[in-house]
């Protein structure tokens, strides 16, 4: 590295401060009002970021702004590695695993379908499925990472986002009462929460709200989610270098992006049981805070009226995939497949 770009440095990180300093100033105004309303953070993230989008129509703050969109999202959706390990997933047996892998792959191939039938691009049926099947905002946005630039790109990514978080907030209230009415046992009562609400917060407070049996089940079986994010992204690469989608100069998008080897890394690590509680605790709060930094330095770059436009459509989309998600866990549940171990 010569000294002419070591010199760059300092530049760029003057260029870069103010935006990243207004995002983080959001991300934390919109954690205070989660930790004190419980509404979901990323949802407040976005509201506050969206409110404060003249920071990206001009000024010093457009740089930022858009990096930290861009990199500190990717810096968060590697962290998440943190967050599982490969003997949770084992401790559940197989009839779990093959549960969240049969109804991930169909709900985004339902999505899919329903997008190329309405007249989108298959990427955004990946984006809308794959975040109603594996984690909600968080997988709306890893997946967007891992896809090609396109000039819709953020506002799918943020109409993705605002819907799955107001879904998964109604599923808390909504989904007990269904367990409930359905007569399911604590165990099972968990692996429907963990198989069908989208974020892993809503998760563990619906699950645990119930027993602890249950928070435990639901909590497994969500990880359990989150870890196919890994081979979805991978999907993602595939499906942008068959279609030479993003391709710059004749090059082709990588198959699997930097962020999700990182992600398969720290999944690895944190499976050895060498890496202290402290420390993996420390990469799972990092995370959550990389990613709702992430999410409001979208909010700043949406402008409502692209909202507007948004149409009937893509709302009927993540409903149907939605309902189509809950539907296939309960019917699975009711012909006994997915008893743990």
């Amino acid at each position: 590295m010569t000294a002419l770009t070591l010199s760059c440095w300092p530049a760029l990180g003057r260029e870069l401060f103010p935006g990243v300093l207004a995002s983080a100033v959001v991300a934390a105004a919109a954690t205070f009002l989660s930790q004190h309303y419980g509404a979901p953070v990323m949802l407040f993230a976005l509201l506050l970021g969206m409110a404060m989008n003249f920071l990206s129509a001009d000024g010093p703050c457009i740089a930022g702004i858009e990096w930290t969109a861009r990199q500190v999202l990717r810096i968060g959706v590697a962290l998440l590695g943190l967050r599982i390990t490969t003997g949770q997933i084992a401790a559940m047996g197989w009839h779990p695993v093959l549960m969240v892998v049969a109804s991930v792959a169909l709900t985004i191939g339902l999505g899919i379908g329903l997008a190329r039938l309405m007249g989108y691009r298959s990427f955004f049926g990946l984006l809308t499925g794959g975040a109603v099947a594996i984690c909600g905002a968080s997988a709306a946005m890893a997946l967007s990472a891992a896809m090609p630039n396109h000039a819709l790109r953020e506002r799918a990514t943020l109409f993705t986002v605002i819907s799955v978080s107001a879904q998964s907030t109604l599923a808390i209230i909504v989904y007990p009462m269904i367990v409930r009415a359905l007569g399911l046992d604590p165990v099972q009562a968990g692996i429907f929460l963990g198989g069908t609400i989208h974020d892993v917060a809503q998760v563990v407070g619906a699950g645990y709200g119930m027993s602890t049996a249950t928070g435990d089940a639901a909590t497994f079986v969500k990880l359990l989610r989150v870890a196919m994010l890994l081979p979805v992204i991978a999907f993602a690469g595939v499906l942008a270098r068959s279609h030479r989608v993003g391709a710059v100069e004749g090059k082709r998008p990588p198959l699997l992006p930097l962020f999700a080897l990182a992600f398969a890394v720290l999944v690895a690590v944190n499976s050895t049981g060498w890496v202290p509680k402290a420390v993996t605790q420390a990469g799972v709060d990092l995370s959550q805070w990389c990613l709702v930094t992430a999410i409001a330095a979208i909010g700043m770059k949406t402008r409502l009226k692209d909202l507007a436009t948004v149409g009937w459509m893509p709302i009927a989309l993540m409903v149907g995939e939605t309902i189509f998600l809950a539907a296939f866990v309960a019917a699975w549940l009711h012909w006994g497949g997915a008893a743990l171990g």
